[in-house]
């Protein structure tokens, strides 16, 4: 076991899936000589050359255009988005051409392709670097969503993402990059479509993902020292949704909270409130309750960014409604 950072975790996954398969290249603005915003390919063009950690032009949807070519060709490019913002301007690429490439071919071309790269809000870096996109592309055909939250995860999922033959869009939290976890020294890959049960429980099933893990895991703190004893979920793979974990737990507990950093507005706690209503109403003894960001631009001010996210405080508060309603 060694003790690795998360932008580490993903680099090693990234160096042992091109050690392992050369059709595997990364591509994006300073992924090669400057190792890409956080670090995650530092170094990685002296081993493999500047042709698979390819330097690009700010130019989000020509090299996601790129790379959606070079998928159907038989490589598997990893994109990388300096900041998943900027992916708004290749939302063309991702859906009409990513997602939709292997069915409108009838099943002549495949995609393996993954588009990784930091999001969420972070230490004030403003509205348009604070994006959440997960809801964006949620609705798309053909897309797998995956939002890593650990070290752990991070590389068995990230390595997983790389052999996949659909295109994996891959979320990573800017305030998780320096997280530490002890890692195995021998390979391993995890699931794309499964969840975590991070904390089992009996009283509410806490359903969250990425950054939001750590909330909850602060809010259950509290809860446990009130005698609350809360299941905690992180979902991980937010398309498809792993249903029959949440079920699992639904049946459990019967009373759920989705946290999560996203708008509340359709974001993803909205499909899996539905899913959960359609599918579980009847093991339900209360309305499942949704805990999101405001729905406005995030702010730059620090106080007021904080105000705009859910804080374990919130948590706690909504799990004391949830039990002690009348």
């Amino acid at each position: 076991m060694a003790e690795t950072f998360l932008y580490n975790a993903l680099r090693a996954a990234l160096d042992e899936e091109m050690a392992r398969d050369p059709n595997v290249f990364v591509l994006g603005e300073d992924v090669g000589h400057y190792g890409g915003s956080y670090k995650v390919t530092k170094d990685l063009y002296r081993k493999y050359g500047e042709m698979r950690l390819l330097d690009t032009p700010i130019c989000e949807n020509s090299f996601t255009g790129l790379a959606i070519g070079a998928a159907m060709t038989g490589l598997r490019p990893v994109v990388e988005g300096m900041n998943m913002g900027f992916l708004l301007l290749a939302f063309n690429q991702i859906a009409n051409n990513a997602g939709m490439l292997r069915y409108t071919s009838g099943g002549n071309f495949k995609i393996p392709m993954v588009i990784r790269g930091p999001g969420g809000v972070g230490r004030q870096l403003g509205a348009e670097h604070s994006q959440r996109l997960e809801a964006y592309f949620q609705a798309v055909p053909g897309l797998k969503i995956v939002a890593c939250s650990t070290p752990y995860n991070a590389k068995g999922l990230l390595k997983s993402a790389i052999r996949d033959d659909n295109p994996v869009l891959f979320f990573e939290h800017v305030l998780l990059y320096n997280l530490k976890e002890d890692l195995p020294e021998e390979e391993y890959l995890l699931p794309l479509d499964k969840a975590e049960i991070v904390r089992s429980g009996s009283d509410v099933t806490l359903l969250t993902y990425s950054r939001m893990r750590y909330h909850v895991l602060k809010a259950v703190d509290t809860l446990v020292q009130q005698e609350i004893d809360p299941e905690v979920i992180d979902l991980i793979s937010l398309k498809p949704l792993d249903m029959e974990t949440i079920a699992a737990s639904v049946r459990k507990t019967h009373r759920v909270i989705i946290v999560e950093e996203d708008m509340k507005s359709g974001g993803i706690g909205a499909e899996l409130t539905a899913r959960i209503m359609e599918e579980l109403f009847d093991e339900l003894d209360a309305p499942v309750m949704r805990l999101a960001s405001q729905d406005i631009p995030t702010p730059y001010n620090g106080t007021l960014e904080a105000a705009t996210i859910v804080q374990p405080a919130d948590i706690v508060a909504a799990v004391e409604r949830l039990l002690y309603a009348d």
